[in-house]
């Protein structure tokens, strides 16, 4: 078993592998840590190629990386049965490289890691997979959450598949395509009148009233767990290399600190070789405590209120910021915001260079990465990689209005005087990308 105990990342007490999520002593945030003693040889060093093929042998999906998973039923066997623990198989989605992205913002490498592939099409497969395997090891039968979308969709499936009651709490003003996306699945819905943060508060109550497994409180140290999955699948999929620099869209900062987090697991484990990637967060400009407390070289210190597109990131109040900060810091990145505007911009630009529609979040996470070519914070020999956590479909009025549908007679002569001869609908992101050409 890998999975040892949970500590406080602040002032280092342990506790027990229970539904907790914050330190007694100093109310410090708890996460998962392991003894992966089981992974070294007689020398002491861990069998790199004999992991490498332990993990290549593992089943299509995030339960290939049972070892680095916080769940106490120990790893996979060879025919990866661990896979059945969950109700649908996240993971192991595209990474897909970007050359005509690349070539618009006059970089030599660029990858799109494509989450949006996941079963609910957002990254937040991953981490309810993990959290919701240890809901049942814990012996819960009702989970919940607090949610700004991606997350509400893939509780309620994963409860629908699993057979587990669930309760899913969203701001009220949600997209209606989430709204949407979630009730279908038979949960108990309840929209709340406020913010994210007013939503996650009300569940953090409830949490200690009630024996249910919220995904995002209670079960949070697990939960993030399953971010560290894309780090695996990005160094898996690059030939067992790191990239130079991964550009991760960040609400709470969890997302962005795991994926940091799995790629030096690896590394100490001599997984992967070389330097760790350069972290650059994407926030948007109506929700950007950590982007502002980057800019301005403070620490988070005070919630903001989210006025932005950018509902999936609308975290004015982000528990991981500190962290977030940190990684950025060391890594030797950034966290960057980007406006409205430059969130539809940044769609229409992924959109029309790689053939992926994103979400307002991959938006942001596209204009960050134009922002930062356009200011030559990039080296244009670095392998990038930008992260797209959710599928475009679910935020449609963000491009509403965007392009041109040109209605026309059945006629050649409109066709080519309406049609052929109207200006190419690619250069409205020409500003945005005014970097390769």
């Amino acid at each position: 078993m890998a999975v040892r105990n949970l500590r406080c990342r602040e002032c280092g007490s342990e506790y027990p592998l229970e539904a907790l999520y914050v330190c007694e002593r100093c109310f410090g945030p708890l996460e998962v840590t392991y003894d992966h003693d089981h992974l070294l040889s007689d020398g002491g060093a861990p069998d790199v190629e004999g992991l490498r093929r332990r993990i290549q042998a593992g089943p299509q999906n995030i339960w290939r990386y049972a070892d680095f998973l916080p769940l106490v039923g120990g790893p996979p066997g060879p025919s990866g049965r661990l896979a059945s623990r969950v109700g649908l198989p996240a993971g192991c989605t595209p990474l897909i490289r970007a050359d005509r992205l690349a070539k618009r913002l006059g970089l030599r490498e660029v990858w799109v890691k494509n989450d949006a592939a996941n079963p609910t099409h957002s990254f937040k497969d991953r981490v309810v997979s993990v959290a919701t395997a240890r809901a049942r090891e814990l012996g819960f039968d009702v989970i919940a959450c607090a949610s700004t979308g991606n997350l509400a969709n893939s509780v309620a499936a994963h409860g629908a598949a699993l057979g587990l009651e669930s309760f899913i709490f969203i701001p009220a003003d949600l997209e209606e395509q989430k709204i949407l996306a979630t009730g279908v699945y038979g949960c108990k819905l309840v929209a709340v009148k406020g913010t994210y943060d007013d939503v996650n508060r009300l569940c953090t109550e409830l949490s200690a009233e009630r024996d249910w497994a919220f995904v995002n409180v209670n079960l949070r140290p697990y939960y993030a767990e399953g971010s560290k999955t894309l780090a695996y699948e990005i160094a898996e999929q690059l030939g067992w290399k790191l990239p130079d620099r991964c550009v991760v869209p960040t609400a709470s900062g969890s997302l962005f600190t795991k994926i940091a987090k799995g790629f030096a697991e690896w590394r100490e484990l001599g997984l992967v070789k070389g330097e760790l990637p350069k972290m650059n967060g994407a926030q948007a400009q109506g929700c950007a405590p950590i982007a502002d407390a980057f800019a301005a070289g403070h620490e988070v210190c005070r919630p903001v209120k989210p006025d932005t597109i950018a509902k999936s990131l609308a975290i004015g109040n982000p528990a991981d910021g500190p962290y977030a900060l940190e990684e950025a810091r060391r890594s030797g990145g950034s966290i960057d915001s980007v406006s409205d505007e430059e969130i539809r911009e940044g769609i229409a630009l992924l959109a029309q260079t790689t053939g992926v529609f994103t979400e307002t979040a991959g938006g942001v996470t596209t204009a960050v990465l134009a922002k930062l070519a356009r200011r030559g914070d990039i080296d244009p020999d670095e392998r990038v990689v930008l992260v797209i956590t959710g599928e475009g479909l679910k935020t449609l009025d963000a491009v509403r209005d965007t392009f041109t549908a040109h209605e026309i007679e059945p006629s050649v002569e409109q066709f080519q005087t309406l049609v052929e001869q109207a200006p190419d609908p690619s250069r409205s992101v020409a500003a945005l990308a005014a970097v390769g050409g």
